[in-house]
């Protein structure tokens, strides 16, 4: 049985811009989105929730590489059809796909995905961002990333002009306990991914983690914070 928790919040911003979703089916199949619009186009919480609301209107219920990545572009030109010449809004996008032993992601942007097994963290997705240019360039490390002064240019989101390059994949899920995190960069520019394993361990489910880690995130945030927002998925296979 897939157990899941979500929740968004503003911060200290005079909107919220982020929009979150999870849908299980028969217990061991689920979808996940969360998605940040992007400020300063103007329409940021109209991009994010339509984002969402696509993919998880076109979810069928399977784990598919390629019918994830089409829903991503789906929303993405949904979002271009709802610019005007003063609103250019703009979204990020994760979306993840469970179904029994195999997990299916999509991305654009610097929203994330994170995967542990067993307590461990195994892999995450790599932000579509002028800051992780950087760290391949080898001019910051991935945890400066965090503080780097380019951290909000993001160079893939769904609402750019033209096409758009989703990054996607699947993978097959080993025996164990797997977790999954996805958030927007309102919440891990705050929580570190070391806090996001020990809090794991030490959580009975997916909502006691994410309130463990939102306890870090409100030591840390700013007065004027920006959203964030966050869901978790555990799964033992």
């Amino acid at each position: 049985m897939i157990e899941t928790a979500s929740y968004t919040d503003q911060g200290g911003r005079s909107r919220n811009e982020d929009t979150a979703a999870v849908r299980v089916l028969d217990g061991d199949r689920a979808c996940a989105v969360v998605a940040d619009g992007l400020g300063g186009h103007g329409g940021g919480d109209a991009a994010s929730q339509e984002a969402v609301r696509v993919v998880m209107d076109g979810w069928t219920g399977s784990a598919d590489a390629a019918s994830l990545t089409a829903l991503a572009q789906k929303a993405h030109e949904r979002i271009q059809a709802m610019q005007t010449p003063v609103c250019r809004m703009k979204s990020t996008l994760a979306a993840l796909a469970l179904e029994r032993d195999r997990m299916v992601w999509a991305y654009a942007g610097d929203t994330r995905i994170y995967h542990f097994v067993n307590g461990a963290l195994v892999w995450q997705t790599q932000d579509h961002s002028a800051s992780r240019i950087a760290v391949a360039l080898g001019q910051i490390t991935p945890d400066q990333i965090r503080f780097h002064e380019d951290r909000g240019r993001i160079y893939r989101a769904l609402g750019i002009e033209g096409e758009l390059t989703v990054d996607a994949g699947e993978r097959k899920l080993e025996r164990g306990k797997h977790a999954f995190l996805l958030c927007s960069d309102g919440f891990w520019e705050y929580v570190y991914e070391a806090e996001m394993e020990r809090t794991l361990a030490a959580a009975s489910g997916p909502e006691r983690w994410l309130s463990a880690m939102r306890a870090f995130l409100a030591g840390r945030v700013p007065d004027d914070n920006d959203n964030n927002t966050a869901a978790a998925l555990w799964l033992t296979v």
